[in-house]
This record gives structure tokens, C-alpha cells and sequence, in this order.
């Protein structure tokens, strides 16, 4: 039975591949659009863009009040993922158009009723914040009042009202916000 050497197709393919190497594959672009952000005047949709626009691989930024959405590209997932990061890290909070990235739920509340809670890290530039803020929680079964105030980015909530219940309506109203121990 006759042998055949390898060798010189071995040699041909080590030869083709060091010479010419496949190029990695490049991760898709994440397009991101965010629903919901707080947005009460022009310079909290000034604020959103700032933040996504300093996140490295984050390009196309656009914040607009009108319909308090934020769109941008990202050059991957994880690019994306940092953006929300930042937006949560400076007070925002919103529904992303894609499961690729999420909000985390790093508040830190935990299930069933207080007469008193503190939030801490919303966004909070103008009167019209503490506005929309106070807007948010009006409606949650048990709160008697806050001491929200502009410019201050921790606020007490008081009456007597589940701390979880707080927490969603403040995200949904586009807050991120994390309960003071």
C-alpha cells in the first residue's frame, strides 16, 4: 500500500492562511431608541444627549423632548449597554426598543410598605423636574408629600405607601432612581 505525504499541501495551507488572514467578523451596529425618558424642557433632552454622546462606540445621538425619546448607534451591544449605564448613572430612565440592553434594576428598594423613603440620583435640573417628579407619585396609594426641590438630586418621600410601588412610577416617569439606606 503506497504512503502519500502530506507535507507540502500542509505546507500550501499554513503558507495561504499566514499570508492571508480572514478578517474577524465585526459585531452589527445596536440601534437603540428609548421611550419615556424624563424630559420636561429642552435642557433635559440636552442632558440625555450629552451623556450618550460621551460613551465610547456610541454614535447618532438624538434626544427629543416632544415624544422624551433618545436614538442612537452603537457599535455593539455592549457599547449600547454603556450607554444606558450612563443615562441610569445621571437619572434617566426608559424603555428601550430592543432586548439587546436594559435598564438594571440596581435601586436597591426592597418589597412592602413604608411611612418614609429616601431616593437618591434622579435627574433633577430644573423646577420643572421636581414638577414631573411629584407628578409621578401623585397618584401612589399613601404618599402625603416629598421634599423634592430643584437642583437637589435626593429627595424623602413620606406617608405610608409600598416603597416598590415609588420606585416603578419614577422609572416609568423616565427617573432612575436608588433608595438611601
Amino acid at each position: 500500500m503506497a504512503k502519500f505525504c502530506l507535507w507540502p499541501t500542509c505546507l500550501l495551507t499554513a503558507c495561504l492562511v499566514t499570508a492571508w488572514p480572514i478578517p474577524a467578523l465585526a459585531a452589527e451596529p445596536t440601534k437603540v431608541e428609548l421611550k419615556g425618558v424624563h424630559m420636561c424642557c429642552p435642557g433635559c433632552a440636552k442632558d440625555a444627549a450629552a451623556v450618550v454622546k460621551k460613551v465610547d462606540g456610541v454614535s447618532e445621538v438624538s434626544a427629543t423632548q416632544k415624544d422624551r425619546t433618545v436614538k442612537f448607534t452603537a457599535t455593539d451591544a455592549k457599547a449600547a449597554q454603556k450607554a444606558l449605564d450612563a443615562l441610569a448613572a445621571a437619572g434617566f430612565h426608559a424603555e428601550p426598543d430592543t432586548k439587546a440592553v436594559a435598564f438594571k434594576d440596581d435601586s436597591g428598594v426592597k418589597a412592602g410598605k413604608v411611612k418614609s423613603l429616601t431616593v437618591t440620583g434622579f435627574h433633577n435640573s430644573c423646577e420643572g423636574c421636581v414638577e414631573s417628579f411629584r407628578e409621578a407619585i401623585k397618584d401612589i396609594k399613601g404618599v402625603t408629600g416629598d421634599t423634592a426641590k430643584e437642583k437637589d438630586k435626593t429627595a424623602v418621600v413620606s406617608g405610608d405607601f409600598d416603597a416598590e410601588e415609588l420606585v416603578k412610577a419614577l422609572n416609568k416617569a423616565g427617573f432612575h432612581v436608588k433608595v438611601k439606606r
